[in-house]
């Protein structure tokens, strides 16, 4: 299966590990240059800038149809419509990034394609094992992710860090010792 996941920020990395683990091509939808190479170096097949080209124009040159399957990890307001443009009919979106506003979509698009569209939140404990096995297993390779280190007084400027789309993806916090 070749799935489209919208955003390279830590959910859609993490979602593209996964993605990657069941064996599926992924296209990585992403305007950060250094986003989209950390996506490459996790596995993704393809990265597009949206701004450049629309991700299912390139899955269908891969493919020769829309994807089945997208994966909405930005969050932003608009990104979810895209996302239900851009899938196949009877194909299936996912929610994984907040919008914090109130966003507009049109449901009779959905209902055309007869999409499944899914919101999902949090994780439950078997989620956290299967996660944990797959990382045990070498499955899903975390390394790439964590791209600093740093003790507890740095966090503060850590946040302003990881505001800097081209800088950081996940940083560890060292416990102090003492």
């Amino acid at each position: 299966m070749t799935v489209v996941v919208m955003g390279a920020g830590l959910i859609g990395l993490a979602t593209l590990t996964w993605a990657k683990a069941k064996g599926a091509t992924a296209v990585v939808s992403e305007l950060a240059e250094g986003r989209g190479e950390l996506a490459r170096e996790l596995g993704a097949d393809v990265i597009v800038n949206p701004r450049a080209q629309n991700p299912a124009d390139r899955v269908r040159e891969m493919t020769g149809h829309n994807p089945d399957l997208v994966f909405e990890c930005i969050g932003v307001k608009g990104t979810l419509g895209q996302a239900i443009g851009m899938v196949a009919p009877r194909g299936q979106v996912v929610v994984v990034g907040v919008c914090m506003e109130p966003d507009t979509i049109y449901p009779m698009v959905c209902v055309t394609k007869e999409l499944s569209v899914q919101f999902v939140l949090g994780y439950d404990p078997m989620e956290f094992r299967q996660t944990l096995d797959y990382i045990a297993g070498g499955d899903i390779d975390v390394e790439p992710l964590i791209t600093g280190e740093i003790g507890i007084a740095d966090v503060p400027k850590a946040f302003e860090t990881l505001g800097d789309p081209e800088g950081h993806a996940k940083i560890l916090v060292q416990p102090a010792l003492g």
